[in-house]
């Protein structure tokens, strides 16, 4: 009595297809299988370096040295006397 039988389930998975239909749950399938498959193709770059061979760090520093020499200009100040 405690268990649940295939019938209980097949009521269950007939509530469910009612609820939200069958091109929902199609998509949340695969929407589920491509998180998965990043989530592992992550696993294995996890172990590689960035592509220069820099370390994170570095890379975003030197990338945001770059933007700021477009973007700024250096002045010298001059003092009244």
């Amino acid at each position: 009595m405690g268990g649940l039988s295939i019938w209980h389930w097949l009521i269950v998975l007939l509530i469910v297809v009612m609820v939200f239909g069958t091109k929902k749950l199609r998509n949340m399938g695969s929407d589920l299988g491509g998180a998965v498959k990043g989530f592992k193709d992550g696993m294995k770059e996890g172990g590689q370096t960035a592509a220069d061979d820099k370390p994170a760090e570095q890379v975003t520093n030197s990338q945001s040295a770059d933007k700021a020499d477009k973007t700024t200009i250096d002045v010298e100040a001059r003092q009244k006397s």
